[in-house]
């Protein structure tokens, strides 16, 4: 997300509980026996503890929370402690980077220092005036522009008391990493990032005090990139305890080297809901690769999305009304932890002056809100704050020893898959009680494989099996409807043969060329294989 210029840049405590006194109990064999009994699982939870796992667990002070992002230094100055009067009262304030002449100095934008901040803007004042009403703040470090403190300060002590500074400062049991352009790519700006990160986290918790931690990354419809997936396992492995991750479902034109089909025809939401989705799939694999285990509704409560609200940075994308109710309701039904959007400053209608709507302004949205706020729409049932869920932590638990039961033929709709079997591009299978389709010519590929980019598995996840399904009908020729293929025959254009059960036609004269090859490259191959509808035909004819 980017950081609007302003003028001069032209660009809870826990309580303690006494216990008075002493119960004085007659100890009955039966209570004896129930102290034996959790004795002994405690004792076999600790022996267990090398198989421990980590699910996160979200108390009633931990719900999921909403918080718009507040552009601190754009212009015209947003009034952001007034929130505090609104449904909406927090707010992520942006963004804390480098100063261009002193690396490790914390600054807003790039213009002011900490103190400045406080003289020129009030910031200090404004947001004791937002507490008062109720309100709480999270402040976010790097965005598009300018640089975040670990891509410039190298000296590990300077940066981890660049990050003190503003905790401190401001009293914050909540920081948003806003990772994005040469940052994200930078891989050991990352990993100084997140060993300072970690320090910092331990530092806090040490003296009493949470510190949430979220890590915000752009995305594509497929989810994170390589570079997002390196930056949350960086963080991981360096022992960051990760509120979450919150992903930037924007701006999706430069992310995908298809031009986001999936976006052209269906629209921001769909594409938005689509790379929460693979986010989700990427960060199981991740904390398992962590030898951390979380469950589905864990791995979803550690998940934010943030929309840009109204015209994006793309011409042709633009998040309407209608998508940020519809982000809202798959959030609400999903479980995500927290819901964000850049940016509160641009949350109305823009005026009768500002003609050109399609190119993105800071201060307004670009679209005709009828005077609905994309805010009230995009928070709507996120009854948690940035305050009470701060004390969000990951707690180990005892390794579920439940395994997966095997898929049902009579339940399922499609065959289950089989390393022996051969799947062509669009064929249906079902494993581990989910539905696949085969992106192209496979064998032997798990459709569950644990990847983490979706390029490396030639199966797409369609969904689960859902109760009540049976197998759905699938035409097939019987044996000896068409000779076998054989690498010595001669096969003249129109000729068909079965090979692994699947008829093919041939395109042309061809010999020793086998039908294995015409989905992994169907524009060399000699070999189609027959339409379902060709399939339906000869059916029929054999039939009649």
């Amino acid at each position: 997300m980017a950081s609007r210029k302003s003028p001069k840049q032209l660009a809870g405590d826990a309580q303690a509980v006494a216990f008075a006194g002493e119960v004085q109990r007659k100890l009955s064999i039966w209570r004896v026996s129930l102290g034996i009994i959790i004795l002994f699982l405690v004792i076999a939870i600790s022996t267990y503890g090398a198989k421990s796992v980590i699910i996160s667990r979200l108390t009633p002070r931990n719900e999921p929370w909403f918080a718009s992002y507040v552009d601190v230094t754009a212009t015209p100055f947003f009034e952001f402690q007034q929130m505090g009067s609104s449904n909406s009262k927090d707010a992520v304030l942006s963004f804390v980077v480098a100063s261009p002449n002193s690396p490790c100095t914390p600054t807003w934008g790039g213009v002011y220092t900490l103190t400045q901040a406080e003289g020129d803007l009030s910031l200090d004042t404004r947001i004791a005036r937002l507490q008062q009403q109720g309100g709480s703040v999270a402040v976010s470090f790097g965005g598009k522009n300018n640089q975040e403190l670990a891509l410039a300060c190298n000296n590990p002590s300077k940066l981890l008391a660049a990050y003190q500074q503003v905790v401190n400062r401001y009293n914050l049991n909540t920081i948003d990493l806003d990772i994005e352009g040469q940052d994200l790519n930078n891989s050991a700006a990352g990993l100084r990032r997140a060993q300072t990160i970690a320090k910092l986290q331990k530092q806090q918790r040490s003296a009493g005090k949470n510190l949430a931690v979220w890590l915000t990354l752009p995305v594509s419809s497929q989810g994170l990139t390589e570079a997002g997936t390196t930056a949350v396992s960086q963080m991981l492995s360096s022992g960051v305890d990760l509120a979450g991750v919150n992903v930037m479902v924007m701006d999706f034109g430069h992310l995908s080297t298809l031009k986001n089909t999936l976006l052209q025809s269906q629209g921001m939401l769909v594409a938005s809901e689509s790379a929460l989705t693979q986010t989700a799939r990427q960060l199981g694999i991740l904390y398992q690769r962590a030898h951390i285990h979380l469950n589905t509704a864990a791995i979803w409560a550690k998940l934010g999305a943030t929309p840009m609200i109204g015209q994006n940075d793309f011409a042709d994308e633009i998040f309407t009304l209608a998508d940020a109710r519809g982000l809202n309701k798959f959030a609400l039904s999903h479980g995500i932890g927290r819901m964000s959007m850049w940016s509160a400053n641009r949350d109305l209608t823009c005026g009768s002056n500002y003609v050109y709507t399609s190119v993105v302004s800071d201060s307004c949205s670009g679209v005709n809100q009828h005077g609905q706020s994309f805010a009230s729409l995009l928070g709507a049932g996120f009854k948690g704050s940035i305050s009470l869920s701060s004390g969000f932590k990951t707690v180990a638990q005892p390794l579920s020893s439940t395994a997966i039961a095997p898929d049902n033929p009579a339940t399922s709709p499609y065959q289950i898959w089989s390393p022996q079997g051969t799947y062509l591009e669009g064929t249906k299978v079902v494993w581990h009680h989910n539905i696949y389709q085969a992106k192209w010519w496979t064998q032997g590929n798990v459709p569950d494989d644990p990847v983490l980019q979706t390029w490396q598995t030639p199966w797409e996840l369609i969904g689960p099996v859902l109760p009540g399904q049976k197998p759905i009908p699938q035409p097939t020729l019987p044996t000896g409807t068409y000779p076998d293929w054989s690498g010595t025959s001669i096969y003249t254009t129109g000729q068909r043969v079965l090979f692994n059960g699947v008829p093919y036609q041939a395109k042309w004269w061809n010999q020793g060329q086998s039908p294995a090859a015409s989905s992994s490259n169907p524009d060399s191959s000699p070999w189609v294989p027959l339409t379902q509808a060709q399939i339906n035909a000869v059916m029929a004819k054999l039939q009649a």
